[in-house]
């Protein structure tokens, strides 16, 4: 028999509750997450959505202007070009943690020795804070004394007394190099996690016929992981394409515009330009664009892949 001083079950407690009172618990339980996204993004959002119809320069917003934020930012060439250095940045430092993280997960599946010391070091790289991540490889690839600029860059005449990051023709790569050591151990881990959590039987079964290593994965495996390597996959594209501090940090968008991504220029636009008018549009035009992007994606991958 429970005690006095023992909690009530949360079960028992809705139990006990009227019927009307009933339909009204689970609304009251999310009421305060609800409370916290409309307060901190729907309400900013819709305010940005609101500044991208006005004159909104110089931290005064005055006439409504309708789309002509729009129309003069789909006609800059600079928008542009940020959303081509975003676009690559993200069709190839993604894939590239994909196919990594994938392979390190189904090599750490092997019980590897020293697995249980392996894993927390993984997770190294994405528990940094990205200022953080910015600054160590700022230090490691600084100049010609840099830990690697030293050994590596200048040992073969690469980039000579300069920095990687003040290369018009590399600094994007350099980037994209640092994106893919930070995030791949994450991806590895995601992908490690799931392959512990599927079912022996198939393999096993499989394992009875005849089936090698190769058949396994390709007909038992990658059918079962497909969910999570959808939304895994989907996250970390949206993740790359809005990336700002390691960019901010190493190159502030330089040399030039040839690392400004959307989420660097609609800074350059806020605080150097006071433009918010059309930073504003430029958020909105990310976000239609996801928007959209994600409606299609989880329409194929609810029907094809059976991911949602």
């Amino acid at each position: 028999m429970a005690s006095a001083s023992e909690p009530i079950p949360a079960a028992d407690t809705a139990a006990k509750m009227l019927p009307r009172e009933r339909s009204w618990y689970p609304y009251l339980l999310i009421a305060p997450s609800m409370l916290m996204l409309v307060v901190v993004s729907l309400i900013p959002f819709l305010y940005t959505i609101y500044l991208s119809f006005h004159a909104a320069k110089f931290g005064r917003v005055t006439d409504f202007i309708g789309f002509d934020n729009y129309a003069v930012l789909l006609a800059d060439a600079r928008f542009w070009n940020s959303i081509s250095i975003a676009a690559t940045f993200v069709f190839i430092a993604v894939p590239i943690e994909f196919m990594l993280g994938l392979i390190g997960a189904l090599v750490l599946n092997q019980n590897v020795r020293g697995r249980s010391i392996l894993i927390p070091l993984l997770f190294m790289p994405a528990m940094m804070a990205p200022i953080v991540v910015g600054l160590l490889w700022k230090i490691m690839l600084a100049g010609s004394w840099g830990f690697l600029s030293y050994n590596v860059l200048e040992r073969f005449d690469i980039l000579p007394g300069t920095s990687v990051f003040a290369s018009p023709d590399y600094a994007l790569y350099a980037l994209i190099f640092v994106d893919i050591w930070q995030w791949t151990p994450f991806m590895m881990l995601a992908f490690f996690a799931g392959l512990q959590a599927l079912p022996l039987g198939p393999y096993r079964a499989a394992a009875v016929d005849g089936a090698n290593s190769l058949q396994m994965f390709t007909h038992i495996t990658l059918p079962m992981m497909t969910p999570l390597l959808a939304v895994i996959g989907l996250l970390r594209f949206i993740d790359a394409f809005k990336v700002f501090d390691t960019i901010y940090i190493l190159t502030g968008g330089g040399p030039g515009t040839s690392t400004e991504t959307p989420s660097i220029l609609a800074n350059k636009m806020t605080f150097e330009f006071w433009n918010i008018g059309e930073a504003s549009a430029l958020a909105v035009l990310v976000w239609i664009a996801f928007f959209a992007f994600c409606s299609v994606f989880y329409q194929i991958a609810k029907k094809r892949l059976n991911a949602f």
